[in-house]
């Protein structure tokens, strides 16, 4: 197996298990807030953050995903969407860099 496939099969299976986790494991995650939320309360300007920065400027509010009805659906919907927006970036910057690798060897 060359190394190009090694890693191919890597990513692949990292993709796979962070769409796993995202799916069936983020719905078991805490409902406590985590620390910087909980810094916010304590110190009294969350409510100063949501005054200037409305709901609707996020892709997935709170962590979930409204349109499911189901607070299961919404949170293992809201972290299969959070992988592919990363999964995406990762993407587009990816081929930016094999486009600017592509161009810096034919200018060579």
């Amino acid at each position: 197996m060359n190394s190009e496939k090694k890693i191919t099969t890597f990513v692949l299976i990292g993709i796979f298990a962070a769409i796993i986790i995202a799916m069936f494991v983020s719905p078991f995650a805490s409902s406590n807030p985590d620390g910087l939320d909980k810094v916010a309360e304590s110190y009294g300007f969350v409510e100063k953050a949501k005054n200037v920065i409305s709901d609707k400027f996020f892709l997935i509010p709170d962590y979930s995903f409204k349109p499911a009805g189901d607070s299961l659906w919404q949170t293992s919907l809201s972290g299969l969407f959070g992988v592919l927006i990363v999964l995406a970036i990762f993407g587009i910057i990816f081929l930016i860099y094999k486009a600017a690798v592509k161009n810096k060897k034919s200018i060579e």
